[in-house]
């Protein structure tokens, strides 16, 4: 088997392997680079037959998780081309599509099951269920002329999700040739990323609605299943109700599970100025009609402040801002912190500093520690580890046994 690395061997974000036996080709997630602003194009890999006209030896694209840098540059795959991705997660895309041009509806090939091997052209891919901070996420155990691949895609140990990994560590699968682990966390210094786990941010959110004396503005992405969760519960821990928009009510709805949303005690939807103008060009005023029983005004939403938390985007802010709904509040940013660094974070800090409001930092990362790494890699015992998805692969030696490093467009054999 052959493999290259598209994108990734030496950034985080973006991810692109290809794979190649017996003439037939399969590619490993199709992501969107980190570094892209809003507007901006970017080409798709140098893939043989990705985009129009399709090539027969490209047999399918496998999408591990419903994040841009994994899947964003899928809409530009010719529609010949099968795509394989997790059921919820295509639920997810297809619910984020009508607000979000990050969003999109595919017509999937094939869905992905927690370890139930599915077969595409002369490739057997086995899904493995893992914790990560987008829902339905997988890493892969691809194998093809006696050869195996593990592809870990993006995974933590420390989110609602954890047993997973665990069990993926206890139960590995044997005898694997290679394994591709993706190192967000690794640092060129050795010093890693740090954070609380989920657990922990619903332990201090908690602390923190029952602390405040207004209302609570949480800045978190919609997508981001489990932080929804975390935060829920500790709205149920302090005794508030959280409030969602219309955006977040669809993702959770989307899960098909036990995730919050529309119909949950405790819980309102407020849609804002945006998206009821989306819904009224869109003319789907179905969506506002299903969640009329759950809906919030920003009158109810004055005059109840101390009683609520509001999970929020930045415009949003501003909205609640001019209905007078912020005296008192209390802002907690959720999501990683280099989002403040951005012209969008800078703006959100200016309004909330001329608001008066504090704000505060409660956030767990989505990826695996260095020691969660060092953990996996050890309970495989891969004949290889190639790096992925991190700024620092030169970190990897080291820090786990038989590194290999590869630079993106490199062909090299299994």
């Amino acid at each position: 088997m052959l493999v290259r690395i598209h994108r990734g061997a030496s950034e985080i974000g973006g991810n692109c392997v290809e794979l190649e036996f017996g003439g037939k080709r399969l590619v490993l997630d199709l992501g969107l680079p980190l570094d892209v602003g809003p507007g901006e194009t970017v080409d798709l890999p140098a893939v043989p037959g990705l985009g129009a006209p399709a090539d027969g030896s490209l047999v399918g694209v496998v999408l591990s998780h419903p994040h841009q840098d994994h899947y964003g540059l899928v809409g530009g795959v010719d529609p010949a081309v099968p795509i394989y991705v997790g059921p919820a997660a295509a639920r997810i895309l297809d619910a984020a599509a009508f607000f979000s041009p990050s969003g999109i509806s595919l017509t999937a090939r094939g869905f992905l099951e927690d370890r139930k091997p599915l077969c595409v052209g002369p490739f057997r891919i086995t899904p493995f269920l893992v914790d990560h901070s987008a829902f339905d996420s997988y890493a892969f155990l691809v194998e093809g002329g006696g050869r195996r691949i593990f592809y870990s895609g993006d995974f933590r140990t420390h989110g609602r999700k954890a047993s997973l990994m665990r069990r993926l560590c206890e139960h590995p699968p044997d005898n694997v040739d290679v394994l591709i682990l993706e190192g967000t966390t690794v640092r060129e210094s050795g010093n890693e990323l740090s954070g609380l786990d989920e657990e922990r941010v619903e332990l201090a959110m908690a602390e923190t609605f029952r602390s405040s004396a207004g209302l609570v503005a949480v800045f978190s992405a919609a997508q981001n299943v489990d932080r929804l969760v975390s935060i829920y519960r500790a709205c149920k821990r302090s005794g508030r109700t959280l409030v969602v928009d219309l955006y977040t009510a669809a993702i959770g709805a989307a899960t098909r599970g036990t995730i919050p949303q529309p119909g949950f005690p405790r819980l309102r939807v407020y849609v804002p100025n945006r998206q009821r103008a989306l819904v009224k060009r869109a003319r789907e005023f179905e969506r506002v009609a299903s969640i009329r029983d759950q809906r919030i005004f920003p009158e109810e939403i004055r005059a109840r402040a101390d009683q609520l938390v509001v999970l929020i985007q930045g415009s949003t802010l501003r909205e609640l801002a001019t209905a007078d709904c912020l005296d008192g509040a209390t802002a907690v940013w959720s999501q990683w912190p280099g989002y403040l660094d951005r012209q969008s974070g800078q703006a959100i800090q200016h309004l909330l500093k001329e608001q008066g409001i504090r704000l505060i930092r409660l956030h767990a990362s989505g990826h695996a520690r260095v020691r969660d790494l060092q953990r996996l890699a050890a309970a495989m015992g891969p004949g290889r580890v190639v790096p992925i998805h991190t700024a620092a692969p030169q970190a990897f030696n080291g820090l786990v046994e038989r590194v290999e490093l590869h630079v993106d467009g490199e062909w090299w054999r299994v």
